[in-house]
């Protein structure tokens, strides 16, 4: 199976068409040059309190930062690997970077806290929280949960939003309201629809990309709270959603309907389908671990040990090898993907948070186009 990119495309081009200029964009601002040309296959890795670190996939040897600010998350890459953006939260942005200088060229504004990002052609999604008040988010059920939940319920605070960025022009052309805290983005195969998950409102939420309509929504608290991650399968007929404190992943199909549903260990957040589609991969931030599943039975097929708090990963473009961020544990890991075993362990600190191939490859922060 292949991934149907160039539908998408075709979809965004003819979506965005009408979207207007609506922010200034913010002149160029010097960053820390790399240490040395980029080889051609490198892995970019974020940190909430530190650069952006970057690694050569020939021996894993760091060769070189860029530094973005503090409180860099959400990373993506254009398909011809040119530009890397990432969300970054203290100044509010999106850092556009040129991966051949290592500079950041442009900053384009966003709002408070963003977060997750995904790059779909010449186009970049931002999920921010106008309503976020800083710090990670109350344990489900506890009496600071029900306090949020009962002020947002009787207030006037704005959901999450999905900024679109025109990355060529360098400005923010629109937006798509969301839900409360969006943890996680993804497109139909036809490039017509986003999906997002929505972690505080316990949906998943589908919108019209051209008019921003919500088209659909997925309740979610009946299988399990705390929807994270979700992608798209290689075939574009089906979507996994892992859903945090559930402890499970959910199978939708092309048509938004729960499908089927399987447990998985403890606290799942980032997921991927294998490039051909016939495995499911999962992170479990608390259980130190990646499962891999079949994806047509969702039968456990293996465990590989990772550390603490390891949200997001990516394939080598070989698909040989598996890097996983690991936040709390400070390191990054390089797994052999049929094995388990550990290629490299790399001590990292400042908080990994995620992970970004290029070539771009497959992972849980993006699939390749």
């Amino acid at each position: 199976m292949k991934f149907k990119t160039s539908a998408i495309a075709l979809g965004l081009a003819v979506a965005l068409a009408a979207c207007s200029k609506k922010e200034e964009t913010v002149a160029p601002e010097a960053a820390a040059p790399i240490e040395q040309a980029a080889p051609q296959a490198v892995a970019y890795v974020t940190h909430q309190d530190g650069p952006v670190t970057v690694y050569s996939l020939a021996d894993y040897s760091k060769v070189g930062e860029i530094n973005v600010g503090e409180g860099g998350r959400g990373v993506g890459l254009t398909d011809d690997g040119k530009l890397l953006v990432v969300a970054v939260k203290e100044t509010k942005d999106l850092a556009i970077v040129d991966t051949a200088t290592g500079q950041v060229v442009r900053r384009v504004p966003v709002g408070i806290n963003p977060e997750f990002v995904r790059v779909l052609g010449n186009m970049a999604f931002v999920a921010y929280e106008p309503a976020s008040k800083g710090g990670p988010p109350p344990k489900p059920g506890s009496e600071e949960a029900k306090a949020i939940e009962k002020e947002r319920e009787e207030g006037d605070e704005l959901p999450a939003q999905v900024a679109i960025i025109d990355l060529v022009k360098g400005e923010k052309i629109k937006e798509i309201t969301a839900g409360f805290e969006t943890e996680g983005i993804e497109f139909s195969a036809d490039g017509k629809h986003i999906i997002v998950t929505n972690e505080a409102d316990e949906n998943v939420s589908v919108h019209s990309i051209e008019t921003g309509e919500k088209i659909k929504q997925i309740d979610t608290e009946s299988y399990g709270i705390r929807p994270r991650g979700v992608k798209r399968s290689p075939d574009g007929e089906q979507f996994v959603v892992t859903l945090e404190y559930g402890n499970k992943m959910l199978i939708l199909d092309k048509d938004y309907n729960v499908i089927n549903e399987a447990a998985t260990g403890e606290v799942p957040y980032g997921v991927t389908y294998t490039r051909d589609g016939s495995e499911i991969v999962v992170a479990l931030a608390r259980g130190k671990a990646i499962q891999v599943f079949d994806a047509k039975t969702l039968e456990l097929k293996r465990e590989m040990p990772v550390g603490e708090r390891c949200w997001h990963f990516s394939f080598t473009p070989d698909d040989k090898q598996l890097i996983v961020a690991c936040g709390r544990s400070n390191n990054i890991l390089v797994l052999d993907y049929a094995t388990g075993n550990v290629i490299k362990d790399i001590p990292e600190g400042n908080m990994p948070w995620g992970v970004m191939v290029s070539p771009k490859s497959v992972g849980s922060l993006d699939i390749p186009g």
